[in-house]
Formats: structure tokens, C-alpha cells, sequence
């Protein structure tokens, strides 16, 4: 068993996964990166592999599709699951795994909300898709979350063994943050840095459509979980911001 590692789900990210897995090797020498590619049309398997990291693949295309099978294959006593994009300080990673390391918390959620997000974040859609996901979130499940769309996130053995998830895509942010509420995972919020993807890496977050998907995903969530209602609602908030 690894004793932390580096989850990167990868769709076409060519132009940045080599430098992402060269920061985490920096920041976290102790570290494994495992890059699994998601039906990748460009060379970024072969540029993950020869900057050392472990290659794995997910044919079904989706990032939810992908996180399920990284947390069913790689066993870890913690997991940082990040976006192969660049945008996060792999630094930050390393607190939120010792957090998780020490027993502190199940999930370490990266808010990007408390720093740099807002300046650094050309899309204005998607600040307010995630303020108006937070507050439905957090009103529905009991959560405190600050941050939920953020890509950025440690998480502990039994928390990765015990989810399940049915995201297919983009959802699966939200569905880490609903799931730990419902279950009563204790969960920490951190500020952590962020910055813009260049310009030669486009995201492949479509707002609208995405953004619609991740609405019905809190409906049937919520549907799913509605017949324990007593458990949620009195599910006081046991989270902590650390920024």
C-alpha cells in the first residue's frame, strides 16, 4: 500500500501533465503519481509515463468514470486527487495530505474560493455555478462546504474503499462532497492557491450542459437519500476551514 498517492484522471492534457507530475514529484518525493488516461486523443499517456508516473486507462470517457476505478485499483493510506491542468500548487497537496495522515479529517476539500480563484477565474458562469452548488449543497445535506467544484482534494483509505458513486462526469466533485455529508466523513476545508489553465489547454468543463448535469445530480442524490431524511437533517456540520 502506497502511503500517499497522486491521483490525476487525464483527458487530452498534452500541454501540462508533465509539468503537474514534475511539481507533485518536487513537493512530494514520497509520493506515487498514478495518471490515468481517459481516452486521451493526444500524447499525454506517453509524456505521463515518461515523466514518471504510473499509467493507467478508463475507456468510458467521464471524470466520474475515472475516480471510480483509480479509488477501486490504486490502494493508498491517502489519496490526492487533482486536476492534470495546472492550476493547482502542488504544495498545497502536501498539507491537505498530512491533514488526512494525521487523522484529522477524511476529506480535505482544496477551497479555492478563499484566495485567488475570483481574479484568476475568466469564466464568470462558472464562480456562480459553484456559489449556487455550495448553497444547495449545504442547505439540502447539512454540509459547511466552502468550495465543491474545486478538483483539488486528499482523501483517506476508507473514505475512497467506501464510495461507491454513480457520476458519470464532471458530478463526481459533487457527489464526493454529498456523499460525505450524508455519511458523517469528517471533512476540512483549506485555502489553497489557484491560477488560470493556459490558453493552449482549454477546459473541457462545458458550463451549461455540465452545469446542468451537476443539478440533476443533487436532485437524484437527493431523491436517493430523502428516505433517511432524520439522519441528514440533524446531521449537525462537523467541518473545519483552515485558510
Amino acid at each position: 500500500m502506497d502511503e500517499i498517492a497522486v491521483l490525476i484522471p487525464c483527458y487530452n492534457e498534452e500541454y501540462t501533465i508533465s509539468k503537474v507530475i514534475k511539481g507533485f514529484q518536487q513537493a512530494i518525493p514520497e509520493a506515487v503519481i498514478y495518471v490515468y488516461d481517459n481516452a486521451s486523443d493526444d500524447c499525454t499517456a506517453e509524456l505521463a509515463r515518461n515523466s514518471g508516473a504510473i499509467v493507467g486507462y478508463e475507456p468510458e470517457r467521464g471524470k466520474g468514470n475515472v475516480v471510480r476505478r483509480m479509488f477501486r485499483e490504486i490502494d493508498a493510506r491517502c489519496y490526492i486527487l487533482v486536476d492534470g491542468d495546472g492550476t493547482y500548487d502542488p504544495e498545497d497537496g502536501f498539507r491537505m495530505a498530512e491533514t488526512v495522515l494525521n487523522g484529522e479529517a477524511d476529506m480535505v476539500v482544496g477551497d479555492r474560493m478563499s484566495g485567488s480563484y475570483e481574479s484568476a477565474n475568466t469564466r464568470l458562469f462558472h464562480t456562480i455555478g459553484n456559489k449556487l452548488v455550495i448553497t444547495l449543497v449545504n442547505a439540502l445535506f447539512g454540509g459547511a462546504f466552502t468550495d465543491i467544484l474545486t478538483g483539488y482534494r486528499a482523501v483517506s483509505y476508507s473514505f475512497a474503499k467506501s464510495f461507491k458513486g454513480i457520476s458519470e462526469g464532471f458530478e463526481i466533485e459533487t457527489e464526493l462532497s454529498v456523499y460525505a455529508a450524508i455519511e458523517g466523513k469528517r471533512v476540512r476545508n483549506t485555502g489553497i492557491a489557484y491560477k488560470e489553465r493556459p490558453p493552449e489547454s482549454p477546459s473541457k468543463l462545458r458550463t451549461f450542459h455540465d452545469g446542468i448535469r451537476i443539478l440533476w445530480m443533487i436532485v437524484r442524490l437527493f431523491r436517493i437519500y430523502r428516505a433517511s431524511a432524520k439522519k441528514y437533517t440533524a446531521l449537525q456540520p462537523r467541518y473545519k476551514s483552515s485558510k
